[in-house]
């Protein structure tokens, strides 16, 4: 397990953790395009002789039009993607080790530049996506219930909020009790924050070694005269994250922990001159990657993949 053994009474560790990263949030608006109908949420209601508050009926304006669609994909990648990259810190607060935020932000400008292309893909279309929902809605159409294409465009919106980690500064006079508690609050708070960051990069890290090893496991040859063989899926996306997470972790262990750092040099010495497609064509290589995995397992106690 991690080194969890922090002192939480030097402030060095809160300092190292304001200074090693910042708290982002990346806020994306899609229009949901969804709308409560109280005339036929009652009808529905009387026709079951149910309560009013029984049921409630919600017209999908835009009846799945693929436009639409493929913006709301998009805002749940970029939320995937914001996910992957940091760690949690408080709701929508992520926090984003300092050494990932030049790749952070080149990556966030990508996802922002196609989320703008689709907004102007689909307010381009939104007069004609609005005149077909009159015969998709039927009677349940109404053209008052659809705002404007400016209004539209207004209800996209795409932002990153950066804010720097808040530190243990008592500067301001307070009570010396007070001053006390508040303190011992802090401190608890930020060893928990430190603990929770560290486990889930080791997690991260450990989920490579597994997938890796799965994946360079031995091979049953395919059909009944065997001539055949199931190549294994390895894909070049797993190895570079393995990778990048070695890199990431490098200048990113807030504890010291060397189990976690033993742990990262091993799994970077095996994959550092090593591609997924060296894996996939190479028996030789495979079985090396396989055999590596296999030790740094047996080394650190980690379970493979059934």
């Amino acid at each position: 397990m991690m080194n969890t053994n922090i002192q939480m009474n030097n402030p060095e560790v809160m300092v190292s953790l304001a200074t090693s990263g910042m708290i982002v949030n990346v806020e994306v608006n899609v229009w949901s395009a969804t709308k409560q109908d109280r005339t036929i949420s009652k009808e529905v209601t009387t026709a079951y002789k149910a309560d009013d508050e029984a049921a409630r009926v919600v017209k999908h304006l835009l009846a799945g039009d693929p436009t639409h669609k493929k913006l709301l994909n998009h805002r749940q990648t970029i939320y995937n993607w914001v996910k992957k990259r940091t760690y949690d810190w408080s709701g929508s607060n992520r926090y984003l080790p300092m050494v990932s935020l030049m790749q952070f932000k080149q990556e966030f400008n990508q996802l922002e530049e196609e989320y703008k292309k689709l907004t102007d893909e689909f307010v381009e279309k939104y007069p004609d996506i609005v005149a077909a929902m009159a015969f998709k809605q039927g009677d349940m159409f109404d053209a008052q219930e659809y705002p404007s294409a400016e209004e539209v465009r207004s209800k996209f919106k795409m932002k990153l909020f950066v804010h720097p980690v808040p530190e243990n500064d008592f500067r301001v006079a307070i009570a010396e009790d007070i001053k006390e508690e508040l303190q011992k609050h802090y401190a608890h708070e930020a060893t928990t924050k430190v603990e929770e960051i560290m486990r889930d990069a080791t997690e991260r890290l450990v989920e490579f070694i597994k997938r890796i090893a799965h994946a360079c496991r031995d091979v049953e040859p395919e059909g009944s005269e065997g001539t055949k063989v199931r190549k294994p899926k390895v894909y070049e996306g797993t190895i570079e994250g393995a990778k990048e997470m070695c890199s990431l972790l490098k200048d990113f262990n807030l504890t010291g922990d060397q189990r976690l750092e033993d742990m990262r040099q091993d799994l970077l010495a095996t994959l550092n001159d090593v591609t997924a497609k060296d894996i996939r064509e190479s028996d030789a290589t495979r079985a090396h990657v396989k055999s590596e995995m296999d030790k740094i397992m047996g080394k650190f106690g980690l379970k493979e993949i059934v």
